[in-house]
């Protein structure tokens, strides 16, 4: 009998800390065999998982005991909310512990992105010298521009603040006379304004029904073509084939993924042959010291809901 069951990768030394008072089953494959993980949590009080898992459907059916389910990250799209709130399951998010690597990213997109200099090494290694062709832009004194405005967008403004950017954000659940506003020195916008204004944008907001293809050809058109794109939020919040065909037909200067509508990506993908474009294994918010984090934080809260169950 299992008390806990973790399907995807976690840090060693929290997954150590649970065996001393649980017995647990720790495979970071186990995602890629539902039967398996199906069977194992047959007696399971605990699920710890990434985004990949899915907890609803049969995988909920076949755990009549699961009293709790940690989530090693934020997002919530992946696990069933109401039929775990139904059969009396606590859901646990680590929130705000990889705040920083997804902030991190995001910077360094928008670094990248502008700058343009960084897909050159296969013209370089074939003798061409494309310096003139390369000289991009820097951040200082552009404007970004942020979708949702939470924790992780706010550490974001303050980072791109200290770059010297100038910084608006569009959050509808954040009223435009909030004291936030000026304490982050950042402008509310309405989504239009936004894209029509920004020089980067960067996508903060969970993947709802109001949120899915929120970025569209229709948004896509209202951008400067010199505007980039990042998203680290969830990947149905971008139309793929709409982003594809903005950056072939250059009306957008750029974009960096690092999440997608299918995870992991399929062959049929619209990306092939797409230039400026940086893709990336949902791994912003994934770095060695905010999977310790959100490690710890994630045993800690299952540790406490099944001590008090």
């Amino acid at each position: 009998m299992v008390d806990i069951v973790i399907s995807e990768f976690m840090d060693e030394a929290a997954v150590d800390a649970l065996r001393n008072d649980f017995s647990v089953h720790y495979d970071p494959t186990l995602v890629d065999r539902p039967q398996e993980l199906m069977s194992l949590s047959a007696s399971a009080r605990a699920l710890i998982v990434r985004n990949r898992t899915q907890v609803r459907g049969d995988l909920l059916a076949a755990s009549p005991s699961l009293r709790v389910v940690g989530r090693l990250g934020v997002g919530l799209d992946n696990i069933d909310m109401p039929a775990c709130k139904e059969a009396d399951i606590h859901v646990f998010p680590a929130t705000g512990a990889n705040s920083e690597s997804v902030a991190e990213y995001v910077i360094t997109g928008l670094l990248m992105l502008l700058r343009g200099a960084y897909h050159s090494n296969a013209a370089m290694l074939a003798g061409d010298w494309p310096r003139t062709q390369l000289a991009g832009r820097e951040i200082n004194q552009r404007h970004l521009g942020l979708v949702g405005f939470g924790g992780i967008s706010r550490l974001v403004a303050r980072k791109a603040r200290a770059l010297g950017m100038r910084v608006s954000a569009f959050d509808p659940y954040i009223q435009d006379n909030d004291a936030v506003w000026e304490q982050e020195e950042v402008t509310p916008l309405s989504l239009d304004q936004l894209l029509r204004q920004v020089d980067g944008l960067s996508l903060h907001v969970p993947l709802v029904e109001s949120t899915r293809h929120l970025i569209n050809a229709d948004s896509l058109s209202v951008m400067k073509p010199g505007a980039v794109l990042i998203n680290t939020a969830r990947g149905g919040v971008v139309d793929d084939s709409a982003l594809a065909e903005a950056l072939k037909e250059q009306r957008l200067a750029g974009a960096m993924l690092d999440v997608f509508e299918t995870e992991p990506m399929t062959a049929d993908n619209p990306f092939h042959g797409v230039p400026n474009l940086v893709l990336t294994p949902h791994i912003a918010g994934v770095t060695e010291e905010s999977n310790v984090r959100v490690s710890s934080v994630t045993a800690e809260n299952v540790r406490q809901a099944l001590q008090e169950a």
